[in-house]
C-alpha cells in the first residue's frame, strides 16, 4: 500500500496487488520503496471510515503495519473501531449487510521500523543497525582526521526521545563522553567532563569524541546541545573543537546484513501471526528478544513506550532506563564501566593476575573484546596481562602487563592487535604451565574461534597433571565462521556477513547493464555454512550450497532449470553462493562449469572467490558492541570465580564449571562448561551438531521462489511484556 495510511484513505491506485517480480531487487534498497507518509486525515474518524471502505472494496481484512509507535497506535485504534466503521458504512448505504458479516474482523500485526530503537518490548527495531553503520562510518572517518590534528569532535546523532543510537555508538567507538535523554549528567558535569578531557590529552590521546543525542537534557530538563558542549570545551580548555551533525544521513544508505535478516525473519513471523489470528487475539507486534522472534500485545508495548516518556518528563530517570528494557540497561552499565577510569586510590586491589589472549584466525571485534576485558579487569582490581601470539607466544613467555591507556582506541580496529595463532596448547603444556607459574596467572580469558574452544578443553583435561591450569578460564567465541558450539553468534561473523552482502550487491549491480548472467560466489567458513546461508538470505540469492545440507547432481540440475525459467522474466540475473567446504567434488569450478554448459544460450556465468576480504575490515557496530558486552560480562564472571576459588592464599579451581564458554543462546547470554559442550560438537568438521540458523534455510528458498515448507513449530506465541527485575537484567540480552 503506497504512501502508508494516506494511501489507505485515498484508495484508488494507492492499493495495488503485488506480484513476486514487483518486490524483486528491493532487498538492498534503503528507505521504503512503497513510500510512507504522515497522514492527518487517518487521525480523524472520517478518514478511518474512508480507509475502511477502501479495504472492504478489495476484501482486505489483514494488515501488516511497519512503523513507529504512532503508526502502530493508529492501527490498533482502527482495529477497535472496525465493526463500528462497517456499521456506519452500511447505514450510509455504501456497503451491504453481507459485506459487514463477511469482513467482520480486522487482524493487525505490527513490525517496528524505527532507527531510534525506541519501542519497548523488542531488543532491536528494523533500521537501527543500519543507522549505527552510518554513524560508525562517520566516526571512523573522523578518527583518522583527528589523529593528524589534535582535535575534539562533538558528534550529534538522532534520538529526540531515546538515546539508544548515541549510547551504542559511544560504546562502539570508545567515546570520551555521551549525553542521552535517559541518563542526564549529574550537577557540575561541566567540570567533570573538562577534567576528563584534559586528563586524556595529558595521556597523549590525540582525539576526544563526545556524542550528543539530539534530545539530550541535564538534570533540570534543560536541553544540552552540541553547540553548548563545543562552546564549553573551547572556553574552558581552549581545545580546537568541531561539531558534526549527522542528521538524515543516519536514515539513508543501504540496509546492513543484520537488518535484512531481521526484517526477513520478522516478515515471516508477521504473516504467520496474521494467519493464526482470531477475533479474540489482541493486535500483536512481532519483536526480537535476544536471537528469538516473539509476539507481544501491541498496546502493552505502546503503553510501556509511553511510560518511559512519562518517567523522563517527571525526572524518574532510573525508572526510565529500567523501562527501556534489559538490552538498553546493559548498554548503559557497560558504558559506565568502560569509559571512566577511577583514580588508582579508589580502585580495589585483589592481587589477582588475569591474562588475555587471542587464538585462531583473526576476527573483527577481537580488539574490542580485549579492550573491555582489560578495562573491566582493572576496575575490578586485578592486574591484567596480555599474551602475544596465542598459546605459541604464551609458551615462549611473550606476556606483558597491559594498562587502561594501552587499549584506548581499540574498538574500531580490525584483525587482532595482540597477534593470534592457530596452535593448540597440547604440545606446549609444560612451558605454558611454567609461564603461568612464573607470572602468577590466576585466570585466563581466551578470545577466538573453534581453536579457542578446543584449547580450553585441552587445558581442562590437563588439570590432573598441571595444577597451574586449575584456575577460572573463560572462552569468548570470536570467528567469522560462527562455528563454535554453545553460541548462536560469534564475534566477527556479522562483519564478515556485511562484507559478503556488500560484494554481492555490487556483483548484482554489475549485471544491470548485461542481461542474463548468473554469478557463483564462494564464501569462507570451513565446514560451517553460516556465512553462505545467511549471506544468501541477506543478498537475495537463488541458492546456497552448504555442507550441512547434502546435495547431489539432481539438485544442481533443478537449480539450473529454476534459473533458466527465471531468465524468461524481467529479472535476468542469478546469484548462487557456495560454502568453501560444502562438497569436495562439487567444487566452485565444477559448479561454474556445469552452470556454464547447461545455461548455454540462456545465460552466461561468472565466478568469484571472496577469500580473505571476509576476514578483514573495520568491525561492524554489532561486533564491537557484542564483543564489548560479552567480554565485560566474562570478566565479571572471572572475578566471581576467583573469589569463590581462593583458599589459603591461592586460587584452586578444578570443577567443570570453572572452564566455561560464554555464548548467546536464544534469549540469554549463558556460561556453559566446555566439558558439557563436547557432546554437542562434531570435532571432525569443527562445527556444532545442531545449528539454529538451519531453520531459516527454507525461508531463503521460499524467497527465491522454490516451493518448500517452512517449519512453524518454532514460531512465537503471544506473550506479555515482561517487566524484568534487576537480577534478570544481569543475565539478559545483548
Amino acid at each position: 500500500m503506497p504512501k502508508g495510511y494516506q494511501g489507505m484513505v485515498d484508495g484508488g491506485d494507492n492499493i495495488v496487488e503485488v506480484s513476486w517480480e514487483s518486490v524483486s531487487s528491493i532487498l538492498q534498497v534503503g528507505g521504503t520503496v512503497i513510500g510512507s507518509a504522515r497522514c492527518k486525515s487517518f487521525r480523524t474518524r472520517e478518514g478511518r471510515l474512508q480507509a475502511a471502505y477502501n479495504l472492504v472494496q478489495r476484501g482486505i481484512t489483514n494488515l501488516c503495519v511497519i512503523g513507529g509507535d504512532g503508526s502502530l497506535t493508529g492501527a490498533n485504534l482502527f482495529r477497535e473501531e472496525w465493526s463500528g466503521l462497517l456499521e456506519e458504512l452500511a447505514q450510509k448505504g455504501k456497503i451491504d449487510e453481507e459485506a459487514v458479516k463477511k469482513y467482520a474482523y480486522l487482524n493487525i500485526v505490527g513490525m517496528v521500523g524505527s532507527i531510534d530503537n525506541d519501542f519497548c518490548g523488542t531488543d532491536m527495531t528494523i533500521g537501527t543497525d543500519s543507522a549505527l553503520h552510518r554513524i560508525i562510518e562517520v566516526v571512523d572517518a573522523i578518527m583518522t582526521t583527528a589523529q593528524s590534528h589534535q582535535r575534539t569532535f562533538v558528534l550529534e546523532v538522532m534520538g529526540r526521545h531515546c538515546g539508544y543510537l548515541a549510547l551504542v555508538s559511544a560504546l562502539a567507538c570508545g567515546a570520551d563522553w555521551v549525553f542521552i535523554p535517559e541518563y542526564p549528567p549529574e550537577e557540575g558535569w561541566e567540570d567533570s567532563m573538562c577534567v576528563k578531557l584534559s586528563e586524556n590529552r595529558a595521556r597523549k590521546k590525540r582525539l576526544n569524541i563526545i556524542i550528543v543525542a539530539e534530545g539530550a537534557i541535564d538534570c533540570h530538563n534543560k536541553p544540552i546541545t552540541s553547540e553548548k558542549v563545543k562552546d564549553l570545551v573551547v572556553q574552558r580548555l581552549g581545545f580546537d573543537t568541531r561539531v558534526t551533525i549527522l542528521g538524515h544521513v543516519q536514515r539513508g544508505g543501504t540496509p546492513s546484513a543484520f537488518d535484512r535478516i531481521l526484517a526477513s525473519r520478522m516478515g515471516v513471523e508477521a504473516v504467520l501471526a496474521l494467519l493464526e489470528a482470531t477475533p479474540a487475539t489482541p493486535a500483536c507486534v512481532v519483536s526480537l528478544s535476544g536471537n528469538q522472534a516473539v509476539r507481544l500485545p501491541l498496546m502493552e508495548c505502546v503503553q510501556m513506550t509511553q511510560e518511559v516518556q512519562k518517567a523522563m518528563d517527571e525526572g524518574r530517570f532510573v525508572e526510565a532506563v529500567r523501562l527501556r528494557g534489559r538490552s538498553f540497561e546493559n548498554n548503559l552499565n557497560t558504558y559506565k564501566l568502560l569509559s571512566h577510569k577511577k583514580p588508582d586510590a579508589e580502585l580495589p586491589k585483589t592481587n589477582f593476575n588475569v591474562a588475555v589472549l587471542n587464538v585462531g584466525a583473526p576476527a573483527a571485534g577481537m580488539n574490542a573484546a580485549v579492550r573491555a576485558a582489560v578495562r573491566v579487569g582493572i576496575t575490578e582490581g586485578h592486574k591484567m596481562f596480555a599474551v602475544i601470539d596465542g598459546f605459541e607466544g604464551f609458551a615462549r613467555g611473550k606476556i606483558k602487563e597491559i594498562s587502561w591507556g594501552d587499549v584506548g582506541g581499540w574498538t574500531g580496529q580490525g584483525g587482532s592487535i595482540l597477534g593470534t595463532k592457530r596452535t593448540l596448547p597440547a604440545k606446549y603444556l609444560e612451558k605454558i604451565a611454567d609461564q603461568m607459574r612464573t607470572n602468577n596467572i590466576n585466570a585466563l580469558m581466551v578470545i577466538g574461534g573453534f581453536e579457542a574452544y578446543e584449547s580450553c578443553l585441552q587445558l581442562h583435561e590437563a588439570r590432573s597433571r598441571f595444577e597451574e591450569f586449575c584456575v577460572p578460564i573463560c572462552v569468548l567465541p570470536a570467528t567469522i565462521s560462527n562455528n563454535v558450539p554453545g553460541t548462536d553468534f560469534s564475534i566477527g561473523a556479522d562483519t564478515a556477513l556485511n562484507a559478503i552482502v556488500e560484494t554481492c550487491d555490487r556483483i548484482k549491480q554489475s549485471a544491470s547493464g548485461t542481461k542474463r548472467r548468473v554469478f557463483i560466489i564462494e564464501t569462507m567458513g570451513g565446514y560451517c555454512g553460516y556465512l553462505a546461508n545467511m549471506g544468501a538470505l541477506a543478498a537475495g540469492a537463488d541458492a546456497a550450497y552448504i555442507f550441512e545440507e547434502q546435495f547431489d547432481i539432481r539438485e544442481l540440475q533443478a537449480n539450473v532449470e529454476h534459473l533458466t525459467e527465471k531468465m524468461k522474466t524481467s529479472i535476468q540475473r542469478g546469484l548462487v553462493l557456495r560454502n568453501e567446504n560444502c562438497n569436495e567434488n562439487y567444487t566452485t569450478d565444477f559448479i561454474y562449469q556445469l552452470y556454464s554448459e547447461e545455461g548455454k544460450g540462456v545465460f552466461d556465468c561468472r565466478k568469484n572467490v571472496l577469500g580473505h576480504m571476509q576476514q578483514g575490515g573495520a568491525p561492524s557496530p554489532f561486533d564491537r558492541n557484542f564483543g564489548t558486552k560479552i567480554s565485560a560480562k566474562a570478566m565479571q564472571w572471572i572475578s566471581k570465580k576467583l573469589k569463590e576459588t581462593y583458599r589459603k592464599g591461592k586460587v584452586f579451581a578444578n570443577t567443570d564449571d570453572s572452564v566455561c564458554l560464554l555464548g548467546m543462546r536464544r534469549r540469554n547470554l549463558v556460561f556453559q562448561p566446555v566439558a558439557e559442550l563436547k557432546t554437542e560438537t562434531d570435532f571432525v568438521h569443527r562445527i556444532p551438531k545442531e545449528q539454529w540458523w538451519l531453520k531459516l534455510r527454507p525461508l531463503m528458498k521460499i524467497l527465491a521462489k522454490y516451493k518448500t515448507s517452512y517449519d512453524v513449530s518454532d514460531s512465537g506465541q503471544l506473550e506479555h511484556v515482561a517487566m524484568h527485575s534487576p537480577k534478570e537484567a544481569e543475565t539478559g540480552a545483548i
